[in-house]
């Protein structure tokens, strides 16, 4: 296994600029190519999961035109909801942003396909997707262990007349893939959530992107969502994809723990429609100084940015209910290490059915480096040693964010290893060269 050995450091100072959102990315490519027109995206991040999407638009006959001297800008040419390409076998590895989408987009489509994955995924649930896909009289069928893919999706015959109910407490993709799909049925829908909605901002991410498709979405409460008759994702436009709000918690951490003179992520600003940029505002509850510049607009999201500063003493402990910034809060995880006393992170089960069980991973892999964790079946708590364990060797398992988490250890001035470490290629191909960069 191949591994990075990141040097004890003690500062952290400059700037960066933000990979663009996973979250935004694999959303705008769907819409755009479920529209009619062309639209152009710029600042598109390059990962394996948006890989992934492109590589299945591709196989379903989507026209796709990646700029010849930008790569982050990519020409869709929309297939007004009718892919024409109706039958594939699609491998989607572990992107979950590109398998849930894509299953609700294709169990509503017409055709005949088989959606497959890496082990992991096939051991990822999709079950509440696929109920609720079948009220709405998607014929799916599970081609190994019920409630998980792989998956084989034939010819739906469409019944929307009473309201689509579908559980919300276990991952926010399943109801952002159903949201996305019903409007290209041209009928009129209603969707029903079954119990706690979490992580709603990824769901606000959701509606703020298919209104810029000219389909708009109502809800009452977050407990019942509306879908007119007749709605068509209209093409046609440029789109510019905000940095990652998740990535950039790794470096406003990075200023927390040693940027004395401060680091600096561009590419987001207070006003992004990602619900992660409230990572930022949680710093600053702590007694964190935080600056932000710029405005943002559609196509200015590159003048954005927010700089995070070193305290002058330790954060103050905290107990936080973190269904606001679900992924963000694995960031906090290590921040703990660094706090004043026993830290709480709370309402965190949907880190169970991510690349990872995250709760587990995160709480073994705490405890490697002198933490006393208590892990709870939706909670995490941290209690931070007096002197972090130096030469910790950090199992990543296959998983992007815990491999950028622990990479921040070393900034408490002690060398760590992470193994793995390529596994960032999922949303930050390049993150240690960036990291590299701005510590001491």
């Amino acid at each position: 296994m191949e591994q990075l050995h990141l040097p004890a450091a003690h500062h952290a100072q400059g700037s960066m600029t933000l990979p663009g959102s996973k979250s935004i990315s694999n959303r705008t490519l769907l819409l755009a190519a479920l529209a009619n027109g062309e639209t152009e995206i710029f600042g598109l991040l390059k990962s394996d999961d948006t890989d992934r999407m492109l590589e299945a638009l591709s196989a379903l006959g989507v026209q796709l035109e990646q700029h010849p001297e930008n790569t982050s800008c990519w020409k869709i040419k929309g297939v007004s909801g009718t892919f024409p390409i109706d039958n594939v076998d699609l491998f989607l590895g572990n992107a979950g942003t590109a398998f849930r989408p894509l299953t609700a987009a294709l169990a509503l489509s017409g055709g005949n396909y088989t959606l497959r994955g890496v082990p992991r995924m096939h051991d990822r649930p999709i079950a509440d997707l696929v109920d609720a896909l079948r009220q709405a009289g998607a014929n799916i069928e599970y081609l190994d262990k019920e409630g998980f893919p792989p998956l084989k999706i034939s010819p739906p015959e469409f019944n929307l007349t009473k309201p689509i109910k579908i559980r919300g407490n276990v991952s926010s993709q399943f109801l952002t893939a159903l949201l996305m799909a019903l409007p290209t049925t041209g009928q009129s829908a209603t969707v029903e959530v079954i119990g706690e909605l979490i992580s709603k901002p990824y769901i606000e991410i959701t509606l703020n992107l298919m209104q810029k498709f000219e389909v708009a979405i109502e809800h009452d409460n977050w407990n019942r969502f509306f879908i007119n008759a007749n709605s068509i994702y209209k093409g046609g436009r440029l789109i510019a994809v905000e940095g990652d709000a998740s990535s950039a918690s790794y470096f406003l951490a990075a200023g927390v723990i040693a940027g004395d003179k401060g680091v600096t992520v561009r590419g987001i600003g207070k006003n992004s429609i990602q619900g992660d940029v409230k990572f930022a505002s949680e710093l600053e509850k702590l007694g964190v100084k935080i600056a932000y510049q710029g405005f943002n607009s559609s196509l200015s999201s590159g003048l954005d940015s927010i700089t995070a500063f070193k305290p002058k003493h330790k954060i103050k402990a905290f107990d936080l209910d973190c269904n606001h910034i679900p992924d963000a809060a694995m960031t906090l995880a290590i921040l703990a290490l660094f706090a004043d006393g026993k830290t709480t992170l709370r309402n965190i089960a949907s880190w169970r059915v991510k690349e990872t069980d995250r709760l587990t991973a995160m709480a073994i892999e705490l405890r490697k480096v002198g933490a006393i964790v208590e892990e709870g079946a939706d909670y995490l708590t941290i209690t931070p040693p007096q002197k972090l364990t130096p030469n910790a060797v950090i199992d990543t398992y296959d998983d992007h964010r815990m491999a950028m988490c622990f990479s921040l250890v070393s900034l408490g001035g002690v060398p760590i290893t992470i193994n793995d470490p390529n596994c960032v290629a999922k949303t930050f191909p390049n993150y240690f060269d960036e990291f590299k960069k701005l510590v001491s």
